[in-house]
Formats: structure tokens, C-alpha cells, sequence
């Protein structure tokens, strides 16, 4: 796909990029060179405070909780006397 340089130094992504992508105007994007190459990355920009979430450590975390849920290991209890039934408290 080819794309024409504008003034101001614009491009225009071409609409099927844009739909598969599922990019929205105000999205973030990445340049990057990789020797003569140009790479586009839409990235997300996550608040500061946010950010152990996405620590290696916590993903290892979710996805334990995630692999025990599958497996049935965890309940929910609708009010305390459940849950405290459920603990056999």
C-alpha cells in the first residue's frame, strides 16, 4: 500500500489498517526505525498509578487465579453468613 507524504510530514493509514487494527482517533501510536524501515505500533498508555497491574508478577498472579476459577477452586458467598458457612465458621 502506498501513501503520500503530506505537508506538516502526515500520512493518511490506509482504511483496511485502520479496521483490522481497530484503531480510533486519539489512539496512541509508536515510531520506531528499524534500518530503513518505518514501524507504526498503536501502543496504550497506562496511568502511573495502574501500573502494577500490568507487573509480571501480578499477570503471573491472574493467571493463576484465572487457571483456579476454571478448575472450580474458587466460590462466592451472596452475604457473610454464607461465606462463613462456606468456611465452616
Amino acid at each position: 500500500m502506498l501513501v503520500n507524504l503530506k505537508t506538516k510530514s502526515q500520512v493518511t493509514i490506509p482504511k483496511q489498517i485502520v479496521r483490522k487494527l481497530n484503531l480510533k482517533p486519539g489512539d496512541k501510536l509508536e515510531f520506531s526505525l528499524d534500518d530503513d524501515r518505518i514501524i507504526i505500533k498503536p501502543v496504550a498508555i497506562i496511568d502511573r498509578s495502574q501500573a502494577w497491574f500490568y507487573t509480571p508478577e501480578w499477570q503471573e498472579g491472574e493467571k493463576e487465579v484465572d487457571s483456579q476459577i476454571r478448575e472450580g477452586k474458587i466460590h462466592s458467598a451472596e452475604d457473610l453468613d454464607e461465606l462463613y458457612k462456606k468456611l465452616n465458621i
